[in-house]
């Protein structure tokens, strides 16, 4: 065996060991492409991941020349390019050479720093089977050429990052399922215990009060009656954000019901919805359950109207009211928390996320989510 094959059997195999050991997408990809590089001896290299719609982010770079790196790497993370460009066409499937770098052009035609004679790339598509996740790119001064074997030797590897993020992210899927069956679990114990000696002490308390004439004594049991039934009422709702009751139901029972919880009146329109996928109806009460709470906390009316409605490719969420509203710039950051946990839920699910709101005259809050074949 030369040396050649034995330095390749080498970089696979540790490669290999730090893609098994890895449990984090982003500190994978970081510490196997340094490895990577080191090992088959290229000066630089970074690695996009891109989503179903085509948008990409630089997930990892390693040794980026100072034009690459200039305005907190724009270059590389604005605009398009054309391994992109490829990749999202369908074109590129295998381990390539690109003629030139269309990022690096650009640095040398706007001056934005040196480049230390890189001009072109090799790139390979990362991939499980059919699944696609990104780009890897790897490159070095004055190497215009990748040889077959070192492509194939990219593409070896590449085939192991995108196995590896798959594998991370099937684990990730598995620990939110065993988090949803903790929190049902979580969500009994607290009926079972707790909600029931908060009862208990209301019962208690207001029977106390039948066997006192004193005035104060009275008073203080009254005080203790109203507060076990705000507590009661507060454990209820977080019974309900544990674990949705009714929502083998169907979401729409689940968010009528949370309503009431919330001393909210609903006025409703519901259609197509008893047959959703499982992990569908947990977004949407998850989504409907905030913006309930919002409502009750923000928007000075009790009446809200509801809207889910599915089509054969869409489920479609609408919750509106009437109330105070607020200033609201489509182009400014969300103002709270808890919108943009919304919105960045529903953007894992590759679907849209729309508010509008004004003063004196409600917020109105819509997502549409995709449903996959089969859906």
């Amino acid at each position: 065996m030369n040396d050649n094959r034995v330095h390749e059997l080498t970089t696979l195999k540790i490669i290999a060991e730090k893609l098994n050991e890895a449990t984090d997408v982003e500190d994978m990809l970081k510490e196997v492409l340094k490895e990577l590089l080191q090992l088959i001896e290229l000066d630089t290299g970074w690695i996009f991941l891109i989503n179903k719609q085509g948008e990409y982010e630089l997930a990892a770079d390693y040794s980026l020349p100072e034009g690459l790196t200039w305005n907190r790497k724009k270059p590389m993370c604005q605009g398009g390019c054309w391994c992109i460009d490829r990749y999202k066409d369908g074109r590129l499937k295998k381990a390539a050479n690109i003629i030139s770098c269309k990022r690096i052009e650009e640095v040398i035609e706007h001056n934005w720093g040196e480049t230390r004679g890189i001009t072109h790339h090799a790139t390979v598509p990362l991939r499980a089977g059919d699944e696609k996740f990104g780009l890897l790119n790897v490159a070095a001064p004055n190497k215009t050429h990748f040889s077959n074997e070192e492509l194939a030797l990219l593409e070896s590897v590449a085939f192991q990052i995108g196995t590896a993020i798959k594998r991370i992210e099937l684990v990730k899927k598995e620990r939110r399922h065993a988090l949803i069956e903790e929190r049902n679990r979580l969500a009994q114990d607290l009926h079972d215990s707790v909600n029931q000696l908060l009862f208990s002490i209301m019962l208690t308390a207001r029977g106390t009060k039948e066997l006192t004439d004193q005035h104060d004594i009275k008073e203080m049991l009254t005080y203790m009656q109203e507060l076990s039934q705000e507590a009661l009422t507060e454990m209820k709702a977080l019974i309900w954000q544990l674990r949705p009751k009714g929502l083998e139901n169907g979401i729409a029972a689940a968010l009528l019901n949370y309503a009431t919880v919330l001393g909210l009146k609903i006025e409703s329109e519901i259609s197509g919805v008893n047959t959703l996928p499982c992990h569908i109806e947990e977004e949407l009460w998850r989504f409907g359950q905030e913006a309930l709470n919002n409502c009750k906390k923000h928007a000075g009316t009790n009446e809200v109207f509801l809207s889910i409605t599915r089509s054969k490719q869409i489920v479609k969420m609408i919750v509106s009211d009437q109330g105070i509203g607020f200033h609201y710039d489509e182009q400014a950051v969300i103002p709270s928390l808890g919108l943009k946990g919304m919105k960045e839920r529903v953007m894992r699910l590759n679907g849209s996320f729309n508010i509008s709101s004004t003063p004196s005259k409600g917020t109105k809050i819509e997502i549409m989510i995709p449903l996959q074949k089969g859906g």
